[in-house]
């Protein structure tokens, strides 16, 4: 079934902003969780998409690279996270990290089973909801994915600092400052897509036994 670009912008426009949405609400309130109340006074732990939403990373990119046929990408305004003010802050740096793909595999569960179920609605809806629900999965598949990649400042590369001695973390902390050069060169040169793909694969499989 052949979408206009209307169509594509009304299926895929809730999914992602709920995506990202819950990414950061979780992210925040992980480190509300473990002391750091950075976020919460910043009023970032909230489900109002307007406090996340960042005009390019999470409308135009995500729209340009849904157009072109490639795979999602994009991003939100970060949540703000001082790890110092963790109660453990290595430790518990990679749970507040791994929040956020954590939502997105809930969320990609959730859309999986509004796909399930979509038959059950009126025959109007049936084809809509279904279709807005395959967007949903995947799209959160492929933030999950993505944001689990080992390169900061992406969660996978925080994850890592957390997991590794410090005499590796330091060193490889410093790598945010290139990180997001890295990831775009990954992105046009097509490697990134190389990388994400039999993973997203082996998640979608995952997701499906389950639902």
């Amino acid at each position: 079934m052949e979408l206009s670009l209307i169509q594509k912008i009304v299926i895929y426009a809730l999914p992602i902003i709920f995506a990202i949405t819950v990414h950061e609400a979780a992210h925040g309130y992980a480190a509300k969780h473990f002391g750091d109340m950075t976020a919460y006074n910043a009023g970032r732990i909230t489900l109002n998409p307007l406090k996340h939403i960042d005009p390019f990373g999470t409308i135009l990119l995500p729209a340009l690279t849904i157009m072109l046929g490639g795979i999602l990408f994009g991003w939100a305004k970060p949540v703000p996270v001082d790890f110092g003010r963790l109660r453990n802050p290595k430790k518990d740096m990679l749970w507040v990290a791994a929040a956020g793909p954590a939502s997105n595999f809930v969320m990609a569960i959730f859309w999986a089973l509004v796909l399930k179920y979509s038959v059950l609605m009126p025959e109007a809806f049936i084809v809509p909801l279904a279709l807005m629900a395959k967007a949903g999965v995947m799209i959160n598949i492929v933030l999950m994915v993505l944001n689990l990649l080992p390169l900061p400042p992406l969660d996978g590369g925080r994850i890592a600092v957390s997991l590794l001695p410090h005499h590796l973390a330091r060193p490889f902390a410093e790598l945010e400052r290139y990180g997001f050069i890295i990831l775009i060169v990954l992105l046009f040169t097509g490697v990134l897509s190389k990388i994400l793909m039999p993973l997203i694969g082996v998640v979608y499989g995952l997701i499906s036994s389950l639902v």
